[in-house]
């Protein structure tokens, strides 16, 4: 119950306060590339259910045709604008609907798409026992993934072999552990990654 009155106060208190970025973002993606400010795709979130996140967009209309996997620097898809806001994480902030939603949390394994979903073992669909979250150990961690899949010969390959259980291990940590101050402690984590 307080995991969730702090998802609604804080996400409704930061739409608020963020609303004046807001505008500005939605304006330079509207200024800088043809399509909608957001973008809205299909994920696994609590007991395996499909939801809709929301983030804005960052990738030219209709590139996800072209694969799930985004490739760092070398990944002709991403729109100048989108470059920036993946740098900052600033394409995550329109999620905090999907917290108020109730559809995310705060904190809690980031949420797959469904094709990854369907490759995890009976452990690993363990994280999906919880509400999936905007942050979480594994964003920290592998803040710099899209750089380490551009290096990758097989970025698909190299996601489902070594990735991707790296981050779902540290899920699973985080299931095991979870209490409020685990939230606030990746929370700030999450903040302190993103200023340095």
């Amino acid at each position: 119950m307080l995991k969730r009155i702090f998802d609604l106060s804080f996400s409704a208190i930061a739409l608020v306060l963020l609303s004046p970025l807001l505008l500005v973002i939605a304006v330079a993606i509207k200024l800088k590339s043809k399509g909608p400010v957001f973008y809205r795709q299909a994920r696994v979130g609590l007991r395996n259910t499909d939801f809709m996140i929301y983030k804005f967009r960052t990738m030219y209309t209709g590139s996800d045709r072209h694969g799930l996997i985004t490739v760092g620097g070398r990944d002709s898809r991403i729109t100048p604008v989108g470059y920036f806001l993946r740098k900052y994480k600033l394409d995550e902030l329109p999620q905090f609907l999907n917290v108020l939603k109730g559809e995310m949390s705060l904190v809690g394994p980031r949420p797959e798409v469904r094709k990854y979903v369907e490759l995890y073992t009976a452990e690993q669909r363990k994280v999906l026992s919880v509400k999936p979250g905007i942050t979480d150990y594994a964003s920290i961690d592998y803040s710099n993934e899209n750089e380490l899949l551009g290096k990758a010969s097989d970025p698909d390959r190299e996601y489902i072999n070594n990735i991707m259980p790296a981050k779902l291990a540290l899920n699973l940590e985080y299931i095991r552990d979870q209490n409020f101050a685990t939230d606030l402690k990746i929370m700030w984590r999450t903040i302190v990654k993103i200023v340095t």
